[in-house]
């Protein structure tokens, strides 16, 4: 699979499609038979290039979302790994007293 570096660009706009000469010869083309071609043509090209940018559209969209929603999973979890290391804390400081002040906390 190539890669988006590698990846052939377009070379044909539009109206070089639209204005494109022939040389005509003895036995050649039509120049109806080929205008209509071209035609067909050029209508396909605006239908792909319309895709092409919807999808580029859709494309940024979701990024967009993914980005947002990669935040908002980080920023839960790093709530829940506060909530934990106030729990831990909070443990730990109670054994402490207990530890330095023994029964008396009771009383």
């Amino acid at each position: 699979m190539k890669d988006m570096a590698e990846q052939k660009t377009v070379r044909l706009t539009k109206n070089d499609i639209l204005h494109k000469e022939f040389k005509t010869a003895f036995h050649g083309y039509q120049p109806d038979e080929v205008d209509q071609f071209l035609d067909i043509v050029i209508s396909d090209y605006e239908v792909f290039n319309a895709e092409i940018l919807r999808l580029r559209e859709e494309n940024k969209r979701l990024k967009a979302g993914q980005n947002a929603e990669t935040a908002d999973h980080r920023s839960q979890a790093y709530s829940d790994n506060l909530g934990q290391t106030n729990y831990d804390i909070l443990k730990r400081l109670s054994n402490l007293e207990k530890h330095v002040f023994g029964n008396r906390l009771d009383e």
